[in-house]
């Protein structure tokens, strides 16, 4: 079969992927995963007791205990007294299913009430309601959501969060990061607005079917601290474990009350509980998604478009335009440009006032306007983009590179070279093959000490990667198949090919199944990581837009799915503070790791990737998103075209004063401006350009 049929057939093979769906809607009952022969999901009642079954089979109820249940104590930083309530009636009523019952309490009656309703197969909303018809103040008390899924050590995937238990993370650093296995005793609760995407999801350890508490995020009214908000988790069972929403208790690592506030440490974060006047009326809005699943570690992919689906972030037109962004970052890159001499020159890691490194890759990226300002040149119309091109990445061409590793230093003080990791390696290598590619469309440079310097450190890699032993530790070295990719083609040499596809077949291998999820794509965090994600999503859709493997589609779609869960779907109101000051928008910007729980702008960089699957598999969601990921990364940014890397939109800080755990949500990091923000605005608006996109 030629590439041509190949590529034909996969695009109808990926069409079908999506249902041929080009509107944003909800598309769960032709979803591709719905081919198991469990069959679809059904809500039923039982006496008063909603039933979630697939193929027959009860998978999700609610406790043994009833359907509502209130704490009324709390004591030793948790919650205490659970009282428990069955319906005492069942009504139907224009589509919904209501259930009503009552909660007598020596300061009155607690009137609860839940509404449900199907809205797809395999979806239902339901709007739980709490009325306080006593006639004294009720504290402390403790609102709950509860529903219970059969089966023992289920799978937990938690965007932004958890990722299948965070088992890479585990190995380094347990204690520092999230971690769950599943067992009966564990738990794992986090505040609504730590959720980039709004959703917890369990799946069967056989991979045969999943489920996912969808939760409309928000604060509580009579809570006793100053920003309380409803948390989200689950707490496992023998045999069962319990999708949990509360009205504020949080906890992980089997510690309660406390928050994952520090890159190193847990803070307390303790009294959590709810004091109700009378009148009081607190309400909260989730959907239960239960559907059958083909195999292992796909359960997490369905809930991610569903919560796309539900929070329809597609508003691109609220936030500035695609050239002013361009133009802002290009004259802050220029505020950048260093000269060592007449030989050392290009784009500065730090603001100049401080120190003047000459840095590739991860947070330097001084390689990558190398390749962006050749597609950017004509809209930005600077004559001297072509001389900073030239004389930047020939500079950048002189380190010295270990032609038995492939490996070179990154840095460079003025004196003297430093570092040296897979990710910024990996990293120059690729802008420099996409340099030389964009050079060789456009007849504007020598690219000569370009092409020996990206050859030596292709060969280096090849030899380390395809002697038997290889065995690497991370994803991080995913950075390296989409440079072997393009140089295959820019070099001719079948090698190249050969190496990333064995790279990308280990990481496959790995990571598909999700016993243990990307990771290690950064070099703060020793964890899972939406960089690890986006090395696999890059080297993938490399490998199948230049050779036709339909493999490679699968795989970066499994990949990219991944990254997308750590998007912002949904705008985070925020209390007084930095962030609050601009009215900021949180909808498109991405969480860093479970490490790391502050959002940035490095989605920014593989937006044109989103895009582009977005093409590949029919489904404008995908594009749509993607514009808003890069347009409203633009937030923030001062009249100098400066902009922070961390942004504080959960009780999470790392710079600054971070003694008060309820003074930390809200804040803004806006000093530490190293160039990889401005250079990624730059690369993704260039790989646009290159798609004839305009965002």
């Amino acid at each position: 079969m030629s590439y041509r049929m190949r590529r034909l057939f996969v695009l109808f093979f990926a069409s079908l992927l999506v249902c041929s769906h080009g509107q944003a809607q909800l598309t769960l009952a032709c979803s591709p995963l719905l081919t198991s022969s469990h069959g679809q999901a059904r809500l039923s009642f039982d006496e008063g007791k909603p039933l979630f079954t697939l193929g027959g089979d009860i998978v999700i109820s609610t406790p043994d205990e009833g359907v509502w249940s209130i704490a009324t104590g709390w004591d030793g930083d948790w919650m205490t007294d659970w009282k428990h309530v069955s319906p005492t009636s069942v009504k139907q009523h224009d589509g919904w299913t209501l259930l009503e019952g009552n909660l007598l309490l020596p300061q009155g009656e607690l009137f609860l009430r839940d509404a449900y309703r199907e809205v797809k197969h395999g979806l239902v909303k339901c709007v739980r309601r709490f009325e306080w018809r006593g006639e004294e103040t009720l504290s402390p008390v403790t609102l709950s959501v509860r529903f219970r899924m059969k089966g023992a050590g289920m799978s937990l995937f938690m965007p932004g969060i958890l990722y299948y238990g965070n088992k890479n993370g585990a190995k380094v650093n347990p204690d520092i990061i999230p971690v769950y296995t599943g067992k009966a005793g564990e738990f794992a609760i986090f505040e609504d607005h730590r959720y980039p995407m709004p959703f917890v999801m369990l799946e069967e350890p056989k991979g045969s079917y999943a489920a996912a508490l969808h939760f409309t995020p928000s604060p509580v009214r009579g809570a006793v601290l100053a920003d309380q908000w409803w948390s989200a988790g689950v707490e496992a069972g023998e045999g069962y474990t319990d999708f949990v929403l509360y009205t504020g208790p949080i906890g992980y690592n089997h510690q309660q009350s406390v928050a994952k506030a520090l890159q190193r440490s847990p803070m307390k974060y303790t009294d959590t509980y709810l004091s109700l006047e009378p009148g009081r009326i607190i309400e909260k809005e989730f959907y239960i998604e239960l559907y059958p699943i083909e195999r292992e570690g796909t359960g997490f992919q369905q809930p991610v478009y569903t919560s796309l689906d539900l929070h329809m972030p597609y508003d691109a037109e609220r936030f500035p335009d695609f050239q002013s962004i361009v133009e802002s970052k290009y004259r802050f890159a220029l505020s950048r440009w260093v000269e060592h001499g007449d030989q050392a020159v290009g784009f500065g890691m730090y603001d100049l006032r401080d120190r003047k490194d000459l840095v590739m890759g991860w947070c330097g990226q001084a390689d990558s306007p190398g390749y962006a300002l050749q597609r950017l040149a004509d809209q930005l119309g600077d004559e001297t983009i072509p001389d900073r091109v030239q004389r930047s990445l020939d500079f950048l061409s002189t380190f010295p590179v270990d032609e038995a590793n492939g490996m070179f230093p990154v840095g460079f003080n003025g004196s003297d070279y430093h570092g040296g990791d897979h990710v910024s390696c990996g990293q120059a290598m690729y802008n420099f093959a996409k340099a030389i590619e964009a050079a060789r469309s456009n007849h504007r440079y020598d690219t000569s000490q370009w092409e020996r310097f990206l050859k030596k450190a292709c060969d280096g890699q090849v030899k380390r990667v395809m002697d038997p032993s290889w065995d690497p530790l991370s994803t991080a070295e995913g950075f390296y198949m989409a440079p072997l990719s393009i140089a295959s083609e820019l070099f001719k040499n079948r090698t190249y090919r050969e190496a990333a596809e064995k790279i990308a077949d280990t990481y496959a291998d790995r990571h598909l199944a999700m016993d243990g999820c990307y990771w290690g794509g950064t070099l703060d965090a020793t964890c899972e990581d939406k960089e690890g994600a986006w090395a696999a999503f890059q080297g993938f859709l490399e490998l199948y837009e230049r050779f036709g493997d339909e493999k490679h589609l699968r795989w970066a779609k499994h990949a990219m799915d991944v990254c997308l869960s750590y998007v912002v779907v949904w705008d985070i109101p925020l209390p007084a503070g930095r962030l609050a000051d601009f009215n900021f928008k949180s909808t498109g910007w991405t969480v860093v790791s479970p490490q790391n729980q502050h959002i940035d702008v490095y989605g920014v960089l593989f937006s044109p990737e989103v895009y582009k699957m977005g093409t590949l598999l029919n489904d404008s969601r995908l594009q749509r998103l993607a514009k808003v990921m890069y347009r409203s990364c633009f937030q923030l940014t001062d009249m100098y075209g400066s902009q922070g890397e961390q942004l504080q939109q959960t009780n999470f800080a790392q710079r600054g004063d971070m003694s008060n755990v309820h003074m930390l949500r809200g804040g803004y990091s806006e000093g530490w401006t190293v160039f990889w923000i401005t250079a990624h605005f730059l690369n993704a608006a260039a790989r646009f350009v290159e798609m004839g996109v305009t965002p």
